[in-house]
């Protein structure tokens, strides 16, 4: 068997990793806090400056002393008019204060504020509240996730942030729970249970509130599920209306006529997979329109040839749909993926804006989603405006008058052969939110640049374990065998590559302005403000503040850990306040890291004049490579490594990387391995977030992994050639397959 050794390195280290603004003068800040008589921090303030009604949401657009709701306004631009903190004065911005949380996974969330109390969600969506002027910690509620939850999500144990209404904090839990909180003191108002029992929904996002109501979706479209919205009444939690995104069995009502249309673009029994579809991050409500837009993700299967075997445009997969926020029903539709099969969802940040195009002012929603084209649509029919791509595309040569994708020959990847894509499935924009600056008209994207292989093999049906993640549940295109023919595109990120870039985008003249080059795909969300800063966390730890006009950067700030959260700005007292909740992990930093050493998450405030003594940074720790070894067969190291990729690669990224928030299990100590059995199948570290796979893995197969990973750690501390080391894993895997194939043949 000839097996290109560039083809096998790059495999498996994939396969582990997973102007613009209108004529009109710009209105002047308006700085007023929520109005209270209260003492600050008491609980009768909390009570008074909590009692967020419609008004105060739809005011939230120029009233930017308070973030009282997810994007700072229902425009979801992350544009702050706050112009106290300027380029002049970066030199006073010092730190006010910390909060270690004593968390130890990813924070994605953007905290809420209102007159100097703050609303923060983090991992296993435990929800703070706390005193910004004392820098104090109010309450905490923690949901009590069963830790073996995550063995039914995809990407960490990982939330967004919260909505704020009415004296409420509402908040969305890993198992798909929508719960109510008093913002007083953190007791429960009501809980509804969103989703079915033990199903591998889960839910991520940020809810939000549309005229006395709050919307939730939900995860899990690499699983067997039907994607939905739900709005909830904010005072009685009951069900106002439900959206699915993607069609059932034709046999049976399906609620909404426009799914009966949309079912006519698909084929099969998709339904008995579940579909997809599931609105996991964006959903915005345009006031002004009385509409909600909800960005609509990927398919079960990922692969249109199993869950769509005709073909069809899967609607409404990876589309902008808009409902009416009163009922639920639908008022139209784009796809920016059409029959997607590369996990190209169109979940991401939407943003609303009135831009003026051709003379005309417009009104407009725009994305970047994961497909790697940006788009300006028009937000009151849908119409397609313009788009052009942001990121190097190979899956697509352009896109046609009407906004389709236009796509390129060998995309789908049927042939049999591996092919490297880009963007991968990661995106050439993921789930961080952009900030649209109305000084500047730019667009500021977090951008990531990547290839991943994908693969089809006609004897994979939906119920094949072989791909990536197929034990665990997961219906994806990632292969997980080496040994695979590789296509791989010269221009492309090379595999094995990642990395990112902060770009400036003209939406109007559809065109980079500025960009700057990060080492890492994974990087925090931004915020742009009046006074021409631009502020965003990084994935080597650090807090930057750059000139919104060009890049130059300004000011940063070590807060120890990569920060994938978003910042926010906010008056208090007469003073601007900026923070960011830094907490390392999610889907990309859970089995790698470019920084050091994990630290607690923790909460950073700054202004002018700080004087706070920063956190210590704790010293870098490597844990070194285990020192045993293994005899077993050669067959069984093959096997051990085909069910790593399949079951543990996801999580705890490749063997002797040094691991991310999950740690390199070929950095165990001694005694970890002695008791692989209990931990594996036993559950012994279910507490911890480790699941127990007895119904994943046999006794031999843990023995099998076991093996692969004292194998490889044996040989990285012989000095053996890394791509010679995994052309034999390849070789190895090959072998374990033929046999295998072989033995279930007699």
């Amino acid at each position: 068997m000839t097996i290109n050794r560039f083809q096998i390195a790059c495999t498996l280290c994939a396969a582990l990793l997973l102007s613009a603004c209108s004529d009109e003068p710009e209105a002047p800040a308006v700085t007023e806090q929520t109005a209270t008589t209260a003492g600050p921090g008491s609980a009768e303030h909390l009570a008074q400056v909590t009692e967020i009604e419609d008004e105060n949401l739809k005011l939230s657009g120029e009233n930017h002393a308070d973030w009282i709701t997810h994007g700072l306004s229902f425009r979801e631009d992350r544009y702050s008019k706050l112009n106290q903190i300027t380029p002049a004065n970066l030199d006073q911005l010092g730190l006010a204060w910390t909060i270690d949380l004593g968390t130890k996974r990813g924070i994605q969330a953007t905290p809420l504020v209102v007159d100097g109390i703050m609303y923060l969600t983090g991992p296993w969506s435990v929800v703070w509240a706390i005193d910004v002027r004392k820098g104090e910690i109010i309450w905490q509620y923690d949901p009590e996730v069963p830790r073996e939850t995550v063995r039914r999500t995809c990407c960490g144990v990982v939330n967004r942030g919260a909505a704020l209404y009415n004296g409420a904090v509402f908040v969305g839990t890993l198992d798909g729970r929508l719960v109510s909180l008093d913002a007083v003191d953190g007791s429960v108002r009501w809980v509804q249970k969103t989703v079915p029992d033990d199903s591998f929904y889960s839910i991520t996002g940020a809810p939000r509130i549309a005229n006395g109501k709050v919307l939730i979706g939900n995860g899990g479209a690499e699983f067997n599920v039907r994607g939905y919205v739900t709005a909830y009444d904010t005072d009685t939690g009951e069900q106002a209306w439900r959206f699915y995104t993607v069609p059932g069995d034709p046999e049976i009502e399906q609620g909404h006529s426009d799914l009966a249309r949309a079912a006519e673009t698909w084929t099969g029994e998709w339904w008995k997979q579940g579909g997809g579809g599931t609105v996991w991050d964006a959903i915005v409500y345009d006031a002004e329109l009385n509409q909600v837009y909800l960005g609509v993700g990927n398919g079960a299967h990922w692969n249109r040839m199993i869950r769509s075997p005709k073909g069809g445009d899967n609607l409404y997969l990876s589309s902008i749909v808009a409902l009416d926020a009163d009922s639920g029903e639908y008022k139209w539709h784009f796809q920016t993926t059409p029959g997607d099969t590369w996990d190209y969802t169109a979940t991401q940040h939407i943003v609303l804006a009135d831009l003026e195009i051709g003379g005309a002012s417009r009104k407009v929603l725009m994305q970047a989603p994961k497909n790697g084209f940006f788009y300006v649509i028009d937000r009151t029919n849908g119409a397609f405006i313009s788009g052009n791509n942001f990121v190097y595309v190979n899956w697509a040569t352009g896109l046609d008058e009407n906004g389709r994708p236009i796509e390129a020959p060998g995309a789908r990847y049927e042939d049999g052969k591996t092919r490297w894509i880009t963007p991968s499935s990661h995106g050439g924009h993921n789930w961080p939110p952009m900030s649209f600056s109305h000084q500047t008209g730019l667009m500021y994207i977090p951008t990531a640049h990547m290839s991943h292989p994908y693969a089809y093999n006609p004897e994979w049906g939906y119920d094949s374990k072989e791909p990536m993640g197929a034990r665990n549940g997961a219906r994806i295109s990632l292969t997980g065998k080496a040994y695979i023919e590789a296509v791989i595109d010269p221009k492309a990120p090379p595999p094995n590559t990642s990395s990112g870039r902060l770009i400036a985008w003209d939406p109007v003249k559809q065109e980079e302005v500025w960009g700057v080059d990060q080492p890492f795909h994974f990087n925090g969300g931004l915020l742009s403000t009046a006074a021409g800063l631009l502020m965003q966390g990084d994935a080597e730890a650090n807090f930057s503040i750059r000139d919104a006009k060009d890049g130059k950067l300004l000011w940063q700030y070590d807060v120890r850990a990569g920060a994938i959260g978003s910042p926010v700005t906010y008056m208090v007292d007469g003073e601007q306040y900026v923070s960011i909740a830094v907490g390392w992990g999610g889907a990309e930093g859970m089995g790698g890291k470019r920084f050091d050493r994990i630290h607690p998450g923790t909460v950073y405030t700054w202004k002018l004049g700080g004087k706070a003594e920063p956190p210590a940074r704790m010293p870098a720790q490597e844990k070194p490579l285990t020192e045993l070894t293994t005899a077993a067969d050669e067959l069984n190291i093959g096997n051990g490594f085909n069910l790593y990729l399949n079951v543990c690669g996801v999580c705890h990224g490749g063997v002797g990387t040094g691991g991310g928030a999950i740690p390199d299990l070929g950095r165990s100590a001694d005694g970890v391995f002695a008791i692989y059995q209990d931990i594996v199948r036993g559950g012994a570290l279910a507490s911890q977030g480790m699941p127990k796979l007895d119904h994943v893995l046999n006794e031999q197969e843990v023995e099998d992994i076991k093996a692969f990973i004292l194998y490889s750690a044996q040989q990285m501390r012989a000095g053996v050639d890394p791509v010679a080391h995994l052309e034999k894993l390849a070789m190895l895997q090959a072998q374990s397959d033929q046999a295998r194939q072989a033995a279930q043949q007699q």
